[in-house]
């Protein structure tokens, strides 16, 4: 399938029904708290992808495009996102994605957006806008997966959706890959050219004279916790170590391997959802 008719298509991302739920209830309660659906909204990419398309959509005409989630709580208020939680649990919350284990996914993103936050303090990014980047950095994986599964799913049998590989095997077969399907959405939601262009370089984020350093950010990261999916021991981590991305942001594999998320497992932030 060509990358424009991909795009064209209206793939509806799935949301993990326990986080449509527990959002609901707080939304239904008197006076909802803030930091708790902020929280919940975290843990969610599809949630997240929808709650900034709105925010940057022609209905609030803002000056500066909102760029994660905390600015977009603000942007839209109680009475929207009641709306956006309302249309994910009618769309069919979790629904299948051939080829994909949603759970392990959503697991794998939020350890992505957690090790994007913390580097991006350290090269002076904002981890906010790092965070939200690393979350839905993979999206176009999901949307290639549901909008052409006769030909992505059997990639899966010898380079699974999270092998550092994966990109390469894309580009190679369908001459593209899940981050430029993951940019070419965010410019169709009209997410802030920050996050476009980052997610658009993701894969390379130095090269023909680019230089995205959100763009280095989420490298690093998705090298860590792919890495870490692949159990990799601490050879395979210092020669799969993406030691020129590292060098351009003046980041060695030792302080790249210190933003480590506490619990790889996600428990606090995922496993009570699912």
């Amino acid at each position: 399938m060509e990358l424009n008719v991909l795009l064209s298509s209206e793939a509806a991302l799935p949301s993990m029904p326990k986080v449509v739920a527990l959002l609901l209830s707080e939304l239904g309660r008197p006076d909802p708290d803030l930091r708790k659906l902020s929280q919940l909204i975290s843990t969610d990419v599809a949630l997240t992808a929808r709650l900034l398309t709105l925010a940057n959509s022609s209905m609030f005409q803002l000056e500066r495009k909102v760029s994660n989630i905390p600015e977009a709580l603000a942007v839209l208020g109680v009475d929207h996102l009641r709306s956006v939680a309302s249309a994910a649990a009618l769309c069919g919350s979790f629904r299948a994605v051939p080829g994909i284990d949603l759970t392990h996914f959503w697991r794998y993103s939020v350890n992505v957006a957690k090790i994007s936050r913390s580097l991006a303090g350290m090269v002076k990014q904002s981890p906010a806008t790092a965070f939200t980047a690393g979350l839905i950095h993979g999206v176009g994986e999901l949307v290639m997966h549901l909008g052409m599964p006769d030909t992505v799913v059997p990639l899966n049998q010898t380079t699974p959706p999270l092998d550092l590989r994966r990109a390469k095997i894309e580009q190679r077969s369908f001459g593209y890959c899940y981050a430029e399907v993951g940019a070419g959405l965010a410019r169709k939601w009209q997410f802030p050219d920050l996050i476009v262009d980052a997610l658009a370089h993701q894969i390379e984020p130095f090269d023909n004279d680019v230089y995205e350093p959100l763009a280095g950010v989420l490298h690093l990261a998705t090298w860590r916790a792919r890495a870490k999916e692949a159990q990799f021991d601490e050879r395979a981590l210092a020669v799969s170590f993406p030691d020129v991305v590292g060098l351009t942001l003046g980041l060695d594999i030792d302080m790249v391997l210190q933003q480590d998320p506490i619990d790889w497992s996600a428990r606090s932030d995922l496993a009570a959802f699912a």
